[in-house]
């Protein structure tokens, strides 16, 4: 008989990216309360001044963190993948800070906070893996500010495309010939403190020095050494290996 994956697998397989669980601890994750709901792009997972009872974990399509001024200027502060839990830090804080929203159609399955909490405060390993998570993204947000604040517009963007392409591959959501870039040129300028229209100038610039390929939305990577090279990129902010102790 055929054995049905969880959903909450891509997430454990997320957490073990940074973090070491035992069968155990992979069971009493698997073994969380969840529902499955399906999201249309620009949906709200999550809204500023919100009390969130729930914890979501991204199954499918992408998603992202945005602050908006009060002048209703938005600035994307991070882009989510499918396995990823958007909103560990729920578990410790009451109020949300910030807003998520589907970046494109998604499916989430939605964990009770108060469940994962337990499972958290009785399983040590689980309970790390969710702090080393939180780190990591940490780690992310401050390469992200460097990016903003310190790199041009070609450095800018060979960054965050050369980012995606980690974080994808380490989910088995690359191909051979790159991925899909899921956001439009407005939505990259948001993250990148850019005009769309100076995007679009530089990614063809960057397609005309053979730094990338497009075919509509995919992004090919024909001088994948030379295009990180530009994008002063390392992936140590990453945090690929596991974290042992």
């Amino acid at each position: 008989m055929a054995t049905t994956l969880s959903p909450l697998a891509l997430m454990v397989r997320k957490l073990e990216t940074h973090a070491v669980l035992d069968d155990g601890d992979r069971k009493a994750l698997l073994a969380l309360p969840y529902t499955l709901r399906t999201f249309e792009p620009s949906s709200y997972l999550v809204r500023e001044g919100d009390a969130p009872d729930q914890c979501a974990v991204l199954l499918s399509g992408f998603a992202y963190r945005q602050k908006l001024t009060g002048a209703g200027m938005r600035q994307i502060v991070s882009l989510h993948i499918p396995g990823e839990p958007l909103d560990f830090q729920h578990l410790f804080l009451d109020v949300a800070d910030h807003n998520v929203q589907t970046l494109t159609r998604a499916e989430i399955a939605t964990i009770p906070r108060s469940a994962l909490r337990e499972l958290a405060r009785n399983r040590a390993a689980i309970s790390n893996a969710i702090f080393v998570n939180t780190l990591v993204e940490g780690s992310i947000f401050r390469e992200w500010i460097l990016n903003i604040g310190r790199r041009d517009a070609r450095s800018r963007l060979a960054h965050f495309l050369c980012e995606f392409a980690i974080r994808l591959d380490m989910q088995g959501l690359t191909g051979a010939d790159g991925y899909e870039l899921p956001m439009s040129q407005e939505q990259l300028g948001d993250a990148l403190g850019l005009t769309a229209v100076h995007v679009n100038r530089t990614i063809k610039s960057l397609e005309a020095d053979g730094l990338i390929g497009r075919n509509r939305r995919r992004i090919s990577f024909p001088q994948w050494d030379a295009l990180r090279e530009l994008a002063d990129f390392s992936s140590r902010y990453l945090h690929l290996a596991q974290q042992t102790s």
